[in-house]
């Protein structure tokens, strides 16, 4: 269970100006705004009014090294989970709470109560911990040392997830700190690497119960194109290993003869794609993406394909990275090339990720794996196939109100429609948040973009993209509390 320490001052802390939320009632208390009507216009300009000081705490977050692997100092996760209590507070937030799990870092809970009793309530999520920066001579500036780029800024998990926390900071800052919905917020310390937490939001439903919730832990295809992430693949984890001989073998005297466990690990390995590079597990589900995807263009130049190569797999680009089975060898123990001896192999290991269709049951799809590995006999050596964890996708329903609310929130934002768009990536509190608030619709949207090197040397957010994805907040806020009112009954907006 988590233990709560509630970091509640019990009085208002100061505030940064903003709009008045409409429909609110007096005794939710006034930011001394100039009480306008949140009117896009409205919106827009006070954003625009608040980047330097959304773009300078942003900057001073990603200055902190806050990475949740072991092996790494604690310390700068205390500092960025002070930080951010900090902001909360100046923000107008007077409910902000500490959860603490075993051997993980501290999530911030953060709660604003509903304006009016006929006002919705939205969860806002984020995480502020980062992946290990990796080999820094990669990097085109030191990881933890926020350097400007044309239009933006590049560090270490400045775009996952610190540019979209920020985002949920600038939304409540338009607003003054009270905005026409009640506001229920998680920012977590240990999403990259793992943690209890996931499991923990159906034990406490009361806490994360809403009507919607964002999930801004994801961004747009590109630069300029609003998307709303709709699908998540599942993922699994399998080990397959070979063991021939008690000891390496002189290569020159047994090869031919004695087994050798590297040539049979890769034969069976080589079963599970066909001759065009799609997977060949039988019962792994793959259905066509009719929604948008990227360009074969766009695709190699993020994945970094070398020029001449094709691409593997047959079906367009979506159904392969999206709404259908990925297998993908992610570990090899076996002699390496330097130093290798003249020997026959007597032990080689593989460690395999399987991503699968968002609707698919975890357990069935790596079962399946599984099984396709258990049944080959390569040379008519028995494999040692070992199930790993399992992660379930999770596609989202996009016919509800809040679906429509955040559509026209996005243009507002960014003049055009949204595009649905799904990922091969993993969020595991998504299915945690969803069953302790089975009724609230789920939104997956932020201002990351495919372009940003996430879990990638010179990571970078673009001010653009965070400009937007605030107003795209602030107006969806807007737009789902007057349209909750019209459907259940409550005054108009401004009556």
């Amino acid at each position: 269970m988590a233990s709560d320490r509630i970091e509640n001052t019990g009085t208002r802390p100061g505030t940064d100006k903003g709009i008045e939320s409409t429909g609110t009632s007096k005794d939710a208390g006034s930011s001394g705004s100039s009480g306008s009507s949140g009117t896009s216009k409205d919106i827009e300009h006070t954003v625009d009014q608040l980047m330097d000081g959304l773009k300078a705490d942003l900057e001073q977050l990603a200055a902190i090294p806050s990475i949740a692997f072991p092996g790494f100092p604690p310390e700068p996760l205390e500092e960025a989970h002070a930080l951010l209590v900090r902001l909360l507070r100046k923000a107008g937030v007077e409910k902000v709470e500490r959860l603490e799990f075993p051997d993980t870092a501290p999530a911030v809970y953060a709660e604003i109560p509903p304006p009016t009793p006929d006002a919705p309530t939205v969860l806002l999520y984020g995480h502020y911990d980062v992946q290990p920066p990796g080999d820094a001579s990669l990097w085109q500036s030191p990881p933890f040392e926020p350097t400007p780029i044309e239009g933006g800024l590049r560090a270490r998990g400045i775009a996952d997830d610190k540019s979209n926390v920020i985002a949920h900071l600038g939304m409540l800052r338009v607003f003054g700190g009270r905005p026409p919905v009640g506001i229920k917020m998680i920012i977590e310390g240990q999403e990259e690497y793992g943690s209890p937490f996931d499991d923990y939001p159906p034990t406490d439903p009361e806490r994360f119960a809403c009507d919607a919730m964002v999930i801004a832990d994801l961004g747009n295809l590109r630069p300029g194109t609003p998307t709303l992430t709709t699908g998540l693949r599942g993922a699994a984890e399998v080990v397959v290993e070979v063991r021939t001989l008690a000891e390496p073998r002189h290569s020159g005297e047994f090869g031919g003869a004695a087994p050798d466990a590297l040539l049979a690990l890769v034969r069976a390995l080589a079963t599970l794609h066909d001759a065009n590079g799609d997977v060949a597990v039988v019962g792994l589900r793959r259905e066509e993406w009719n929604g948008t995807g990227y360009t074969e263009e766009e695709f190699r130049s993020l994945a970094s394909v070398e020029d001449g190569l094709p691409l593997i797999g047959t079906g367009g680009l979506g159904e392969r990275l999206w709404s259908g089975p990925a297998i993908t060898v992610i570990g090899l123990d076996a002699p390496s090339v330097e130093g290798a001896a003249s020997a026959v192999v007597p032990y080689a290991r593989a460690k395999l990720n399987l991503r699968f269709h968002p609707q698919q049951d975890p357990k069935e799809a790596r079962d399946l794996l599984v099984k396709h590995l258990r049944a080959q006999r390569p040379f008519g050596i028995e494999l040692t196939v070992t199930p790993g964890d399992t992660g379930p996708g999770y596609e989202a329903a996009t016919g509800g109100p809040a679906y429509e609310a955040a559509r026209a929130a996005m243009k507002r934002a960014w003049g055009k429609d949204a595009d649905y768009v799904a990922t091969g990536g993993s969020i595991p509190l998504v299915n945690g948040l969803a069953k302790a608030a089975p009724d609230a619709e789920v939104l997956l949207f932020g201002a990351q973009d495919g372009m940003c090197n996430l879990h990638a040397p010179n990571e970078r957010v673009l001010f653009s993209e965070l400009r937007n994805t605030v107003v795209a907040m602030a107006a969806f806020v807007t737009e789902y509390a007057e349209d909750f009112r019209r459907r259940t009954g409550g005054p108009e907006a401004g009556a």
